[in-house]
């Protein structure tokens, strides 16, 4: 994992100028093809009705309708755009965070919140590009976005997976979903 040390974030009235300038539309099909790759993996996992959250909902929340729209129900969470953390207070059959996991300023106690969101037997979803090679770090685009201050590798996700003792796939190069065991036990997190 690689992270920007505090003093070099933006403050989050700049983060949020910068999500404003999205225009992430249900209209929008590569959008919406963009988010399907996170939603296939999720939904081959579900029975019908599961009940989700979509955390990091940003300024339009497309994949909440069509998770809506594929008949699973989801609530959502952003701070800036749906800040109603009463959400987080309950558990879901999944949890998706799509381009959020970069964004953490708090990584630790911030997912331990979104994992506790998980119901046993449920999964968390993340999309997040992953770390590239040492060598390659230096020409990588993402890490310019200023408001991206938190990298994760592959292997940080499986050690999130052990952890918590739950069980890692990664779906594609950047999408892993982590399932929560029925009889999770204890973390270690």
């Amino acid at each position: 994992m690689v992270f920007v040390p505090r003093e070099y974030f933006v403050t989050p009235e700049q983060e949020k100028a910068r999500y404003d300038l999205h225009r992430n539309e249900p209209t929008d099909i590569g959008y919406v093809n963009f988010l399907s790759r996170l939603m296939g993996p999720i939904r081959e996992r579900l029975k019908p009705g599961s009940r989700g959250l979509d955390f990091g909902s940003g300024p339009g929340p497309v994949l909440r309708e069509m998770f809506k729209k594929a008949g699973y129900p989801m609530e959502i969470y952003d701070p800036f755009y749906a800040p109603d953390k009463s959400v987080l207070d309950r558990q879901y059959d999944f949890v998706t965070a799509t381009e959020v996991f970069e964004h953490l300023r708090e990584p630790t106690e911030t997912l331990k919140r979104i994992w506790a969101t998980v119901r046993p037997g449920g999964w968390l979803g993340v999309m997040t590009q992953p770390l590239p090679p040492k060598e390659a770090f230096s020409r990588w685009s993402y890490k310019s976005d200023p408001t991206h201050i938190l990298f994760f590798s592959p292997r940080v996700f499986k050690w999130l997976a052990f952890r918590w003792n739950a069980k890692c796939i990664t779906a594609d190069k950047n999408i892993f979903l982590i399932g929560k065991s029925v009889s999770h036990g204890k973390s270690r997190i």
